[in-house]
């Protein structure tokens, strides 16, 4: 199974009041990719 996946991939910094993480990978792209591997077969 094919998959073409559009959308952005961005490198993130988050701040909250218990730290901060700086070059964290974001964006609709990578979670789109994300789940859909749930969904496939494992190839070795």
């Amino acid at each position: 199974m094919s998959l073409l996946t559009v959308g952005t991939m961005a490198f993130d910094d988050i701040q909250t009041p218990l730290g901060r993480a700086e070059g964290i990978v974001g964006g609709a792209a990578t979670y789109i990719s994300l789940a859909a591997s749930y969904f496939t077969k494992k190839y070795r």
